[in-house]
């Protein structure tokens, strides 16, 4: 075992993005669920989509509270809680049959025991223990792990409802999930606050003079209306991605293929964006990610709707996907420091939940009443433009260059 600190630093990223991996890949391919559901079930698929619209609120509701847990806890029993509830919810879903029993399950149990052991306490956990001048690359690798549970999961979800039908997949799910519980404990224990003071702050005073702090700040709010999009985006793509390649006449693998690039394409743009946030300003890394998914969804609308032109499309918003993540969780530590960092940064995520409530919602209204999404990818389009820029008013600091002793 190396005596480098920085080798601990790597390895706890790398235990929490394991972990992540997990948890993430499982949530981010139920939307390869939705056709088998409804046809399961008879439900509809406005109500299937409310299902996962549910799924994507309380995985955002759960993370501020499961972040306030481990601030003053630790991060394990959040941790461990969070896996355990995630592969109850998947092994209890077989069995739920009507809208309000799927949304205990996929909705409650396995969506929010997701939140619980991923990003807000994640990142507190393991991002608090590490220098600063390490956060942003850390933060950006436990990011990737995230991304490469999608790469994984949505292709071997596909695979396994081919083989043993969706309630199979399913419980093999819960049985995944589950081998995640032992990394828990690597991350079990508080974490103290490594970074300088906020500006203006010199004691910690406690998380309600935190939190009124934060939500007295502009910079903080900006940084909430930017993530609400990035939510509606990411939800209304992973619910309906599959609905999209169904209407154009393609096969069911191109949505899990897709699904699965994307994952695969974030791992280069989660570690590309901590690169960035090491060097530039977060919030100018933000402008050009949000605005880039706006260019990319102008240009997806007039393609031919070809297998290629998915997987390309899959490989330019994937670069972006969950890669904003480093840079608002970095912002979110340069604004108010990282004592409190999982419980406001759960807090932005909830944010990007709510609107990944209404993308995945209102994209099930929108099949349901003019039987495409049209609107709806006019809607991902103008959002991502305003939040494009809503973040260039950040107050946000220039970033000093960390040099290494001679």
């Amino acid at each position: 075992m190396s005596n480098d600190p920085k080798w601990s630093y790597w390895m706890l990223a790398a235990t929490a993005a394991a972990l992540l991996a997990i948890t993430n890949g499982g949530r981010l391919s139920l939307g390869l669920f939705v056709s088998p559901l409804n046809t399961s079930t008879g439900l509809g698929i406005t109500t299937i989509s409310l299902v996962m619209a549910v799924a994507q609120l309380s995985w955002g509701a759960v993370q501020p509270l499961a972040g306030a847990v481990a601030d003053r806890y630790g991060a394990g029993r959040a941790l461990a809680a969070g896996v355990i509830c995630m592969a109850l919810g998947a092994a209890l879903t077989p069995w739920a049959h009507t809208g309000l029993t799927l949304s205990i399950t996929v909705g409650v149990l396995l969506a929010g025991g997701a939140g619980a052991s991923s990003l807000a306490v994640l990142l507190g956990a393991a991002v608090s223990r590490v220098p600063e001048q390490y956060r942003g690359m850390a933060s950006g690798a436990i990011n990737a792990g995230g991304s490469f549970g999608q790469f994984i999961f949505a292709p071997l979800m596909q695979a396994f409802i081919a083989m043993i039908g969706w309630m199979g997949a399913m419980w093999a799910m819960a049985l995944i999930v589950i081998t995640a519980l032992p990394l828990a404990r690597v991350l079990r224990t508080p974490a103290p606050d490594t970074s300088p003071p906020a500006a203006g702050t010199t004691v910690d005073r406690g998380m309600k003079a935190a939190l009124k702090d934060a939500f007295a700040d502009r910079s903080y709010l900006l940084l909430h209306a930017g993530f609400f999009t990035c939510g509606f985006h990411i939800a209304f793509l992973v619910t309906h991605l599959p609905g999209e390649v169904g209407l154009c006449g393609l096969p069911p693998s191109v949505a899990s293929w897709s699904l699965g690039i994307i994952g695969l394409s974030n791992i280069a743009g989660s570690l590309y964006a901590g690169w960035c946030v090491q060097r530039y300003r977060s919030k100018h890394v933000l402008f050009w990610m949000y605005g880039s998914r706006a260019a990319l969804v102008a240009v997806y609308l007039m393609a031919p709707k070809t297998e290629l032109t998915f997987y390309l499309f899959a490989v330019g918003l994937g670069f972006t996907w969950l890669a904003t993540v480093p840079p608002t969780a970095s912002l979110v530590g340069k604004l108010h420091g990282s004592r409190y960092l999982a419980t406001l940064f759960g807090l932005t995520i909830f944010t990007h939940q709510i609107g990944g409530f209404l993308g995945a919602w209102l994209g099930g209204i929108a099949i349901s009443a003019h039987g495409d999404f049209q609107w709806m990818w006019y809607a991902d389009m103008a959002l991502a433009a305003l939040a494009a820029m809503a973040n260039l008013p950040i107050r946000e600091a220039r970033v000093v260059r960390h040099v290494p002793a001679t």
